[in-house]
């Protein structure tokens, strides 16, 4: 499964995902890994606004402990069999992550685990299904709102680079992103799908992504194996 993402320019996720509230703020980044702020669009008073949340799902406090970092990835097939999870599918917090493309790791046949950058074809941005969680902790004092992507049966472009999983992001198709944030909880898991891999594109980078002290545009260059 992928470990880090590449976030877009605010104004080009936008442009993506109709938004009426931009409550967020964010710029573009090319190393985004868990615990880190993700921009997220979901529903709120029937309208859709645009907020921060850290990535990692956090518990509800009678769920688990709150302080741990929250699992990044939640597989859709799982949804139901969990309770931290299952309580918000059923809730409806659903939200979708505008991202621009995410790295995924493959062991070569010499034993190293190398990066590639993967990304959609002709578009810049593009929506991941996810859930999100608000966790009050020390009697209210503390509030953390926080999300999880959705995970769905790779295709066979990820499956390739996959490190075992056997899962990708769950990609939203574009006319899907309104219908995800309101519609039933049967309809929304109908949209759960494996993206296409020929819509899909894919290049090995180089291992400078393996740290986080970096965070620029020559994360997401190709470099030979």
């Amino acid at each position: 499964m992928c470990k880090r993402l590449v976030v877009p320019e605010q104004e080009d996720a936008e442009a993506e995902i109709s938004v009426a509230q931009p409550w967020w703020r964010f710029s573009v980044r090319f190393n985004v890994a868990v615990t880190h702020t993700l921009p997220v669009v979901r529903l709120h008073n029937h309208q859709t606004e645009g907020v921060m949340m850290r990535w990692g799902f956090v518990p509800r406090p009678d769920e688990g402990d709150a302080r741990e970092v929250g699992a990044a990835f939640v597989r859709s097939d799982a949804i139901l069999s969990a309770g931290d999870y299952r309580r918000a599918w059923l809730y409806g917090q659903r939200c979708v992550v505008p991202l621009a493309g995410f790295y995924q790791w493959h062991l070569t046949e010499n034993g190293v685990s190398q990066p590639f950058y993967v990304r959609l074809v002709n578009r810049g941005v593009f929506g991941v299904a996810a859930l999100w969680e608000r966790t009050v902790l020390d009697k209210g004092e503390d509030v953390i709102e926080s999300c999880a992507l959705l995970t769905v049966s790779a295709n066979s472009l990820i499956a390739d680079i996959d490190d075992g999983s056997g899962q990708m992001p769950a990609i939203l198709h574009r006319q899907d992103y309104e219908a995800w944030l309101t519609a039933t909880a049967a309809k929304a898991q109908s949209m759960l799908r494996t993206y296409p891999a020929e819509r899909m594109v894919t290049h090995p980078v180089s291992p400078r992504v393996n740290y986080l002290q970096y965070d620029d545009a020559l994360l997401i260059r190709p470099t030979s194996q």
